[in-house]
């Protein structure tokens, strides 16, 4: 029986927790779970209806997630839910296939949600939480501000009255530019006023949850006028507090591959997302996070999504912030806040109703619009040119083509870039200076000199097929280039940290090119490990004419009394 406890126990972590409750922490955790709820519930609704739903599948989708990370999270203080980039990687995976608010779209959906579930489930179960790394800062800003930009430009219909036509941004902008005559001025005045108040609130009262600031005044605003009898969209009646039932469904066999791939990217989107969140605040805070156990519980709680009905979703950054900002404790804001979520949806579905679209519309341009950070963008041109052209491309990527797109050309691009820098790695030659001890880049330190008939070459990178051949063509060209006679070539072999076979051959090749100019090759640090390579093999040292020093100082000993 205690080996089934522990057993259970350490699949969930969170019920260890819950078990051993404190009282003491009971009225802070209830105080910030029904902040947190404040917060869920406008997010939700909004981002349900980025995603191409009804607002109320937003609620379907943050209830029982949140409960189920409670229980299976390595976090204490995050809180999953609808997000802004995988709500619109949701949409940008779905709109080729069905259309929005279908029941087809629907089941899509929760096939869509089942999947990334389980890849993320495969991924913790095989640790592959290194993949947090994975999506580089440059990649997840360019990615972030392009999101942030097709958000916007997205909700520009519902904010306007109009209708847009069109998948992608440009097209929509070209949609608003042809009906902008049309536009309906009651939707445009309630929007502009909810943004307004948007960011006052976040500007001059940030403990305030702003989105349900615009809720609670466009609420008020829809009931004491009646704006849905001035033309004003409003949510209408919900059409059932519980969901109706929409199974799993696959698309035609040619559209299989872009629905497991869109699932895989949503993993990995959402993940990172999640990961970036909940590491921020657990470092804040003293605990540490344990990536792949995240990997599980994020999948776990897209499966629960999916039975609930809902999408995929993600670690919420607003949300764990209010949960931070009021003083929660526990996983069991999460539970609290679920609770809260359920008698809202349970007693409350009349001023939901009475939400004007455009009010959702501007709380999504406001949410983008802190997704947006063209400043930091810009401080990344003065660190490194070549990631700042990565970020633009992934930006420009996501505008222009689609998220999806701009992922796959961001990423191609990045690892483009990482092959040039291991097949072109950085080399030097290095020197002494006169009273000094240790060795010196002769590029970087003008009083280095070359020790005369040695050519000490440090290589930084592994020797691989990659770049196997530029390496024994760069020993050369630096023999050839040599102020003198070259009687020993030293290589540094402390930065080349691996090797495979044809790095290996190319420096037998090496050997041999130099053996025929009377030249002696040596190899200075990694000699055991170079030796066991060897012994592995059925080799001797001696076989390849190869002489290994376990240090530079050695070498250069052993060079000066003429070996």
């Amino acid at each position: 029986m205690n080996l089934t406890v522990e057993r259970w126990l350490r699949w969930l972590p969170g019920l260890r927790d819950l078990t051993h409750y404190q009282r003491k922490n009971l009225r802070p955790d209830v105080l910030a779970g029904l902040s947190v709820a404040a917060v869920a519930l406008p997010v939700s609704l909004a981002y349900a209806q980025l995603a191409g739903f009804a607002p109320v599948v937003g609620l379907y989708s943050t209830m029982l997630p949140m409960v189920v990370y409670a229980l299976l999270g390595s976090s204490r203080q995050l809180i999953v839910g609808p997000d802004a980039a995988t709500c619109a990687m949701v949409a940008a995976t779905l709109a080729p296939l069905a259309v929005a608010g279908s029941d087809e779209y629907r089941s899509l959906a929760v096939t869509l949600t089942l999947l990334a579930g389980v890849f993320c489930a495969l991924a913790g179960k095989f640790r592959l939480g290194f993949f947090a790394d994975f999506l580089s800062r440059p990649i997840l800003m360019g990615l972030l501000n392009g999101v942030g930009i097709n958000i916007a430009i997205s909700q520009l219909g519902k904010v306007t009255g109009l209708t847009l036509t069109g998948s992608g941004a440009i097209s929509q902008l070209e949609s608003l530019y042809r009906q902008i005559g049309a536009t309906h001025l009651p939707t445009l005045t309630l929007a502009t006023g909810a943004l307004a108040l948007f960011g006052a609130v976040k500007i001059c009262g940030p403990r305030v949850p702003a989105a349900l600031a615009v809720t609670v005044a466009a609420v008020t605003v829809s009931g004491v006028f009646d704006l849905a009898r001035h033309g004003v969209a409003v949510v209408g009646k919900l059409d059932s507090v519980w969901p109706g039932w929409h199974a799993p469904l696959l698309p035609p066999p040619d559209a299989i591959g872009s629905l497991v791939s869109g699932a895989a990217a949503v993993a990995l989107i959402s993940f990172c997302s999640a990961m970036s969140t909940c590491r921020g605040f657990a470092a804040r805070n003293g605990y540490d996070i344990d990536a792949n156990r995240e990997f599980t519980a994020l999948g776990a709680c897209d499966v629960a999504a999916a039975l609930s009905q809902g999408f995929a979703v993600s670690g919420a950054d607003s949300r764990t912030a209010v949960n931070d900002a009021a003083g929660g404790r526990t996983r069991l804001v999460s539970v609290v806040a679920a609770l809260a979520v359920l008698l809202v949806l349970l007693l409350l579905t009349g001023p939901l109703a009475l939400i004007p679209v455009a009010a959702l519309g501007a709380i999504l341009i406001g949410s983008a619009l802190g997704l947006m950070n063209f400043r930091e963008l810009a401080n990344l041109r003065r660190y490194s040119r070549a990631e700042f052209y990565i970020a633009v491309a992934t930006l420009a990527g996501v505008v222009l083509v689609g998220v999806m797109e701009g992922i796959v050309l961001a990423v191609t691009l990045a690892l483009v870039r990482f092959l040039l820098r291991v097949a072109r790695p950085t080399d030097n030659v290095l020197g002494l200076i006169p009273g000094h001890d240790g060795f010196y880049e002769l590029a970087h330190y003008p009083a280095a000199r070359a020790v005369p008939g040695l050519l000490i070459y440090r290589f930084e990178s592994p020797l691989t097929f990659f770049n196997a051949d530029y390496f024994r063509q760069r020993v050369a060209q630096l023999v050839a280039a040599a102020g003198g006679p070259v009687r020993w070539v030293l290589l540094d072999a402390v930065s080349i940290t691996d090797s495979d076979v044809t790095g290996m051959l190319a420096v037998k090749r090496l050997e041999a090119e130099l053996r025929a100019q009377r030249i002696r090759l040596a190899v200075a640090g990694r000699a055991a490990e170079f030796a066991e390579w060897l012994r592995q093999r059925g080799l001797r040292t001696a076989d390849v004419n190869i002489t290994l020093f376990a240090s530079k100082h050695e070498a250069l000993a052993a060079f000066r009394a003429g070996g």
